[in-house]
C-alpha cells in the first residue's frame, strides 16, 4: 500500500476567535486536509482564549510561539504594547489556568515539519517579533531559512516572498512550490484579518503536489464581537 497523501492546513493568528477557528477547521476538513499546524498567536484580542487553546492542544497541532502567546504566559509589564492588546492580554492571563500558560511558555520559536518550517515573526531573531512586510526584512529571514518553504504570521497579511535570483513579494491565491527556490509565506489571520477581507484566512499545503492555496472562510463575526463586548474588552476599530 502506498503512502497516504499529506495535506496540511497552516493556521495563524487565531487570536481567541472561536467562531473563526471552528469555521476554518470545518473548511480544512472539507478540503481533505490531513494535518494541521499553527504559526502562533492562539490567544489575544478576542474572548475565547481557553476554548481555542483547548482545540489546538486536543488536536495536537505542531505550533510555534507568537508574541501574544508569550505575553499571555508571563507576568511581564505590557506598557510597550498598544492599549487594546495590553488590556486583552491582562484579561487573558486571568482566564487561563497555569497549565495552559505553561504550555504557551514552552512553545518553540521555530519548528521544522515535513519539508517546511514554521515561525511567527522572523527567522533571524524570532524572539524580537519583527514584522515582514517587504523585501528587505524577508531577505534577513531567507539568510536563516534551511527549508524550501517557511510559513509565518504576525502581520495578519497574506503575502509571499520568493528567493530565486531576486526576492519578490505579492498577494497570492494559489502557488506551486518550484524546486531550487525558497518561499517565505504569510498565511494571513484566522481570527483578526487585516487585509480588507471579513473572512478568516489560512492556507492549505499539498505536500505531494507542491501546491499552496490561500483559503478565505466566512464565519460568524457578529457572534465573536458580541462575546468581546460581553467580556468588557475593547472592540477592534475598523481598519485596524
Amino acid at each position: 500500500m502506498g503512502n497516504l497523501p499529506v495535506k496540511y492546513a497552516i493556521l495563524g493568528d487565531i487570536h481567541a476567535n472561536l467562531e473563526a477557528l471552528q469555521a476554518v477547521l470545518d473548511d480544512a476538513r472539507g478540503q481533505n486536509c490531513t494535518h494541521f499546524a499553527c504559526v502562533g498567536d492562539i490567544v489575544g484580542y478576542n474572548a475565547n482564549p481557553k476554548e481555542c487553546l483547548d482545540i489546538v492542544r486536543t488536536l495536537a497541532f505542531p505550533c510555534v510561539k507568537g508574541n501574544h502567546d508569550e505575553f499571555a504566559s508571563t507576568d511581564e509589564p505590557l506598557e510597550h504594547l498598544n492599549p487594546r492588546a495590553a488590556q486583552v492580554l491582562r484579561w487573558t492571563r486571568r482566564q487561563l489556568p497555569e497549565a495552559d500558560r505553561r504550555w504557551l511558555a514552552e512553545l518553540k520559536y521555530i519548528r521544522f515539519l515535513a519539508g517546511f518550517s514554521l515561525v511567527h515573526a522572523t527567522l533571524d531573531v524570532p524572539q524580537r517579533w519583527g514584522y515582514v512586510f517587504e523585501r528587505l526584512s524577508a531577505a534577513a529571514s531567507f539568510n536563516y531559512q534551511s527549508t524550501a518553504v517557511c510559513f509565518y504570521g504576525h502581520t495578519h497579511l497574506p503575502m509571499v516572498f520568493v528567493r530565486d535570483t531576486a526576492i519578490q513579494d505579492a498577494a497570492y491565491s494559489k502557488l506551486r512550490i518550484l524546486s531550487g527556490r525558497k518561499y517565505f509565506i504569510n498565511v494571513g489571520s484566522v481570527g483578526e484579518p487585516r487585509d480588507g477581507s471579513a473572512h478568516a484566512t489560512y492556507v492549505s499545503y499539498d505536500i505531494a503536489d507542491g501546491i499552496v492555496e490561500l483559503r478565505r472562510v466566512p464565519y460568524d463575526a457578529a457572534a465573536a464581537e458580541s462575546k468581546v463586548r460581553a467580556a468588557g474588552l475593547p472592540v477592534r476599530r475598523r481598519g485596524y
